[in-house]
């Protein structure tokens, strides 16, 4: 009799074991399952919109917080009590899991206060077409400053961005084009900037315009002919200097007394600015003539005779 007891209770602890076991193995299958079903879920989360133009500079808040914190303590110290840090996050917020065709300027209103400065009276220099001769100008001729030489300018030139509602909330791979949505991050920034770069100007200001361009050296779709000439205070510029500039060699499409150099001085005219106008402003084409110091265009006299 106690033979069949311990039999019996031998029996019970092993259907329990198995029991067990098979309880143990119904866990471990369920978190397996659950897994590959969360890992599943993971890999068709909604995919990144796609657009046209080049997605977000790789590395992004390094870039930013570099040329900022060189701008501020190497190239203008006196700007030193900048916040960098600040201002990377306020740009970061303006984008980030956002739809990048729904941007505004409110988004970056907080970036702008920021990363604003101080403009030195008679050193604005504002350009249209002429980007890479206008740079050329002010980086060897410190009296001059593009909107591009300014702390917000300088942070992003070259530089894209844009966001995503989905995850990680950055696109890496493209951004919106202007001709796809008017309201992308790049846009709604540019022309920020440039009403504040604009709206700090004072004393007398220079405009670089490309009269070798076959659409006309002055556009009203420009950012100039659209936002920032309509910004410039007449309280506080006392003078517009055109200086409309061709390529050494190039086609002189336009002069000062061109269609579209009229229709710009009018519209300076009635907002009671002083003009002048130069074609090829002698400095600058000196600057053009590095690379083409033998051209009829470069010859400092084109009269010259040998001395005896």
């Amino acid at each position: 009799m106690p033979f069949r007891q311990g039999s019996a209770r031998t029996r019970q602890r092993t259907v329990l074991l198995v029991g067990v076991a098979v309880l143990l193995a119904a866990l471990l299958l369920a978190v397996v399952l659950a897994s590959v079903l969360t890992h599943g879920k993971q890999e068709v989360s909604p995919k990144m919109l796609q657009w046209k133009d080049r997605g977000t500079t790789k590395n992004l808040q390094e870039v930013i917080l570099g040329r900022c914190y060189n701008y501020v303590m190497a190239r203008y110290p006196e700007l030193g009590d900048k916040d960098c840090l600040k201002i990377w996050e306020s740009l970061k917020h303006a984008f980030i899991y956002k739809n990048p065709c729904n941007i505004t300027s409110e988004d970056y209103q907080p970036l702008m206060e920021l990363a604003s400065h101080p403009i030195p009276c008679n050193k604005s220099l504002f350009w249209s077409k002429t980007s890479d001769l206008a740079h050329r100008y002010t980086k060897s001729n410190q009296n001059f400053l593009t909107l591009e030489d300014t702390l917000l300018g300088y942070m992003a030139d070259r530089v894209s961005w844009c966001g995503d509602p989905s995850a990680p909330g950055i696109n890496y791979e493209s951004c919106p084009k202007r001709s796809e949505c008017e309201s992308n991050p790049s846009s709604v920034f540019w022309k920020m900037a440039s009403k504040m770069f604009a709206e700090a100007a004072c004393g007398v200001v220079q405009v670089m315009l490309n009269g070798s361009v076959e659409a006309g050296a002055f556009r009203s779709s420009s950012i100039f002919g659209s936002i920032e000439i309509f910004n410039l205070n007449p309280n506080k510029v006392s003078a517009v200097h055109i200086w409309l500039m061709h390529d050494i060699g190039g086609p002189q499409t336009e002069s000062c007394s061109g269609h579209s150099i009229r229709r710009l001085t009018s519209i300076l005219e009635q907002r009671n600015f002083k003009i002048t106008c130069e074609d090829n402003y002698r400095p600058v084409q000196l600057l053009q003539c590095v690379h083409n110091p033998d051209h009829t265009d470069c010859r400092l006299c084109t009269n010259t005779t040998a001395a005896p």
